[in-house]
């Protein structure tokens, strides 16, 4: 697949100075970063939002655009000899540089005045909040603000426009986003045809890695592979498959310009799913289906949050777990015991896309505080839909003994949750799966071309 045109970039810019309007717009590119001493460096991965308007996929770089000046120029450091002998021929800062057109470079040394000269004359200094140390220690070099003050002295003005950018994604990124999600599915189907009794959760990770290496592609997010469901994000591969197991993959492929796939399966260990597995698994569907039907745009993406979660106190109610009317249940939150996440969240160069940037910028309307309630606080996503927004749908189930013996204990939502049916269910474990959607003009799409099973019927095909 093609990298972007020069264009697409230069356009990128010129719509940014156009909603910012006016001042210095400051970009700092991430460096390497070492695992154990300065040669030995984990995987670099540039900030996305220098990839998203510079493309410059190398460390050591950083850039402004000057709006009162007209000027955009890279800052970074040729390579010596000495990097040259390890890493190889580069293409130099300025040839890079012109392949996003951009005409003007200068050493990464020169940064420091250019910063200092802008701030003499009065311009506003626009930054993102770091992620990163050495981005905290810069910016206390370059604009003398204290780390511990920088996140809150951010440009608003800056992550508002780059989050709009950002969140509507354009037809040449929606190929990218296809692509990356097409390597995901590979992902997930390798796992199923590997996942049986004595295989160790390392071995069925060690089949995703090896499935998406092998397309020129990298994880998305650290893989979670595991028959321990019930803890939301386990990257620990400790256990050895046994049958009667549910084993649980989140993985995603992030393609060669960074932009991401997002899915997650779960799967029986044994041939198939017990009755009491399948019925918590097909109840998952019916979650899963209420949110899908609920997203068009305009239709806030909380009211997809809240419709799956009154279909998961629905189905709870019949199994006996829960009593009194399903939709109060949902929305005072008594859901939580069995859905502490949220629904999903905005998805594209990053996995988690500009959280970064702030949660509330990216997943919140104007005016509307995300919520502090256990639950509802993981809602990454909340705000009306727009055609262009690309995000995932992930629901789940899950029994977490430690949650429902403090729930218990505390004697929480009492009028809705059947704490003495509970304890027969606190081994069970947890599930959830989930795809990557579009918003279209008309509605909203499953996105890749891929299919991954969802269904018990395609689970069991695909495990063979």
């Amino acid at each position: 697949m093609k990298p972007f045109s020069k264009e697409t970039y230069i356009q990128r810019r010129a719509e940014l100075k156009k909603r910012v309007g006016n001042g210095l717009l400051l970009f700092l590119g991430n460096g390497e970063v070492g695992m154990n001493y300065a040669d030995n460096a984990y995987r670099f991965r540039q900030d996305s939002s220098f990839l998203y308007y510079f493309g410059g996929d190398y460390a050591g770089l950083a850039a402004v655009i000057d709006i009162e000046n007209d000027k955009e120029i890279i800052f970074g450091n040729e390579l010596t000899i000495d990097d040259i002998v390890w890493m190889g021929y580069q293409p130099t800062i300025k040839e890079k540089s012109e392949v996003v057109g951009i005409y003007e470079t200068r050493p990464l040394g020169d940064l420091d005045s250019y910063v200092k000269q802008a701030q003499a004359k009065g311009q506003t200094i626009h930054f993102l909040p770091p992620y990163r140390g050495e981005h905290q220690v810069w910016l206390q070099e370059l604009l003398g603000i204290n780390p511990a003050e920088q996140a809150a002295k951010a440009s608003v003005t800056m992550i508002k426009a780059i989050v709009d950018m950002r969140n509507h994604k354009t037809p040449e990124e929606i190929e990218h986003i296809e692509a990356a999600i097409d390597v995901s599915v590979d992902m997930h189907l390798a796992a199923y045809r590997e996942v049986r009794p004595g295989k160790t959760e390392a071995q069925i990770a060690a089949a995703v890695e090896q499935t998406v290496m092998s397309q020129d592609c990298f994880r998305s997010f650290p893989t979670i592979a595991t028959t321990k469901g019930q803890t939301l994000h386990q990257h620990a591969f400790m256990n050895t498959l046994q049958d009667g197991d549910i084993f649980l993959l989140d993985a995603g492929a992030e393609d060669p310009l960074h932009y991401a796939g997002d899915l997650s399966s779960s799967m029986p260990v044994s041939e198939k799913f017990t009755e009491q597995q399948a019925m918590i698994y097909n109840l998952h569907l019916k979650t899963f289906q209420a949110a899908v039907d609920t997203l068009a745009p305009g239709v806030p993406f909380k009211q997809a949050h809240l419709n799956a979660a009154t279909v998961l106190c629905e189905g709870m109610k019949e199994i006996g777990l829960m009593k009194g009317d399903p939709k109060e249940a949902a929305y005072s939150g008594a859901y939580a015991i069995f859905f502490p996440c949220g629904l999903g969240h905005m998805m594209g160069l990053d996995v988690h896309d500009m959280e970064n940037l702030g949660e509330q910028y990216v997943g919140y309307p104007e005016g509307v505080k995300k919520s502090t309630q256990f639950g509802f606080k993981s809602l990454r996503l909340a705000r009306p839909l727009e055609p262009g927004f690309v995000f995932t749908v992930e629901p789940g189930i899950y029994f977490i003994p430690e949650l429902i013996d403090k729930w218990q204990a505390e004697k929480q939502f009492t009028d809705f949750i059947c704490y003495d049916k509970l304890d027969a269910w606190k081994g069970f474990t947890g599930l959830r799966n989930e795809l990557d959607y579009l918003i279209t003009e008309d509605g909203a799409r499953v996105l890749g071309h891929k299919k991954k099973p969802m269904t018990i019927e395609e689970v069991y095909a695909a495990k063979g």
